[in-house]
């Protein structure tokens, strides 16, 4: 029998009627992706894959507590489903008791589809992309620019099924658009990025427009020294940076004293104000083009998630609000250990609070700044202070009296997302974005450009 024999459904319902342990909790992921390459103004690869993964969950009841073991595997076939099954087990068995040992989740109304057949993704979806994309090659062509980038588009169809009743299904399209433009000679080149649903609101001639007028900008270079300048962030980088932020909002680490967001004496930083600017950072898995799964999926403990929260609800969260630290993530075990509320990480993160300004106007309103492009190769350096180290990349440019005037060369910085809220001076008009290095992850994020006035740019860096 083939792994896709069967319809998801069917294999959680199996391999949760073949569990002996406790408690069971059974995710299956179908995965489907479609994807156009493209270098030198012309496509170079396409292609559309398919996959399963399912992941077993079993909980095993002691006298010191209980245990849990979680084995995952792909392409798993019918003749393989208990084997799997008892791995899990043999796992929780052969483990201690579960720190993060919760009841398992239960009361969840059964969603409407779960027995539907998986949502599937195919090239179908650039049936509109790729021929603005192949227009745009011919007037990147005749304007003297090499454009290359990558178009990817995944649906993923997440069910999920326990021993406690819970049968829970979320489709999750996301699609990601990055194109870079280039000077014949390689030495200017501009980055954009775009985060999509369903590549029906990416526009390639815009984007090759907008890359067009920055490697105009860069025929004039100016070298300039590491310090501090007044810094134009835009959308990806501001994401970029406060991702991190929620990837580092623990609550039981703050309590714990080894965060940023830990208090001086003891306990978290809940309620102190980070900036003051009216700005609120929040995540809703119902927030519309950003939409994400209404409840926990959990493949592993760790950190601030738990397996045994899978199918836990989750809601509208406000993590900063109107400037102040509202809430940091907890599972429903550290929520118990340190007084906070429960709030599971959720997937989108959104900005707002700032004025309806774009970027282009606060461009014209600096008077000598600098205009990033996009950050890359984020590190962090400091847990306590969230000192995170990185470079610019694709294109920093000089404003001087309301005008970009040349592009400069780049910069590591060396900066905390936490002292920039609290430095910045203006944010601009929040819009949906794509965050440049972690887009790999994390994709659904809406963002302000931010103003700082005394950016870090700790050394120079070589790299265009």
């Amino acid at each position: 029998m083939s792994p896709r024999t069967n319809k998801p459904h069917e294999i959680v319902e199996q391999a949760l009627a073949l569990s002996r342990a406790d408690g069971c909790v059974v995710i299956a992921d179908e995965h489907s992706t479609a994807n156009l390459r493209w270098a030198g103004n012309a496509l170079t690869t396409n292609g559309v894959t398919r996959g399963r993964t399912l992941t077993v969950v079993a909980t095993v009841d002691g006298k010191e507590g209980t245990a849990s073991g979680v084995v995952s595997r792909s392409a798993v076939t019918a003749d393989e489903l208990e084997p799997l099954v008892r791995a899990a087990e043999a796992a929780a068995r052969g483990a201690g008791s579960a720190e993060d040992a919760q009841p398992l989740v239960t009361g969840v109304p059964e969603s409407p589809d779960f027995t539907d057949a998986p949502t599937e993704t195919s090239s179908a979806v650039f049936a509109d992309f790729a021929p603005a994309l192949g227009e745009s090659f011919a007037r990147a062509r005749a304007g003297g620019r090499e454009l290359y980038g990558f178009a990817n588009h995944e649906l993923v169809s997440t069910y999920v099924g326990t021993s406690t009743g819970l049968r829970l299904r979320h489709d999750q399209p996301n699609g990601t658009l990055e194109l870079n433009a280039k000077s014949p000679d390689r030495t200017r080149s501009a980055w954009a990025g775009r985060s999509t649903r369903d590549f029906k609101d990416v526009d390639p001639a815009a984007l090759d427009a907008e890359l067009a007028v920055r490697l105009g900008w860069a025929e004039r270079r100016v070298e300039l020294p590491a310090g501090r300048y007044e810094t134009l962030l835009p959308p990806t980088a501001v994401a970029d940076l406060l991702i991190y932020l929620l990837w580092s909002a623990s609550g039981r680490d703050a309590a714990e004293g080894r965060t940023v967001f830990s208090k001086p004496g003891g306990g978290t930083r809940i309620g102190e104000k980070l900036t003051d600017l009216p700005l609120t950072l929040r995540s809703d898995p119902n927030e519309p083009g950003l939409e994400s799964a209404p409840f926990v999926v959990a493949h592993s403990s760790g950190g601030d998630q738990s397996v045994f929260d899978n199918g836990l609800p989750v809601g509208a969260t406000e993590w900063i609000r109107q400037g102040s630290l509202a809430h940091l993530t907890t599972t429903r075990h550290s929520a118990g250990l340190t007084g906070l509320g429960v709030a599971p990480a959720i997937g989108n993160l959104v900005l707002d609070g700032g004025q309806d300004v774009s970027l282009d106007e606060m461009v014209a309103n600096t008077e000598r700044g600098l205009l990033l492009t996009c950050l890359w190769y984020i590190r962090e350096v400091d847990p306590a202070t969230l000192l995170l180290t990185g470079l610019t990349r694709d294109g920093v440019y000089l404003v001087e009296n309301g005008e970009v005037t040349g592009e400069v060369n780049n910069f590591r910085f060396n900066e905390s997302p936490v002292g920039l809220l609290g430095r910045a001076t203006e944010a601009g008009r929040t819009e949906k974005t794509l965050p440049r290095e972690w887009s790999d992850w994390f994709t659904r994020a809406a963002m302000p450009a931010l103003r700082v006035p005394d950016f870090n740019m700790s050394s120079v860096s070589r790299g265009v």
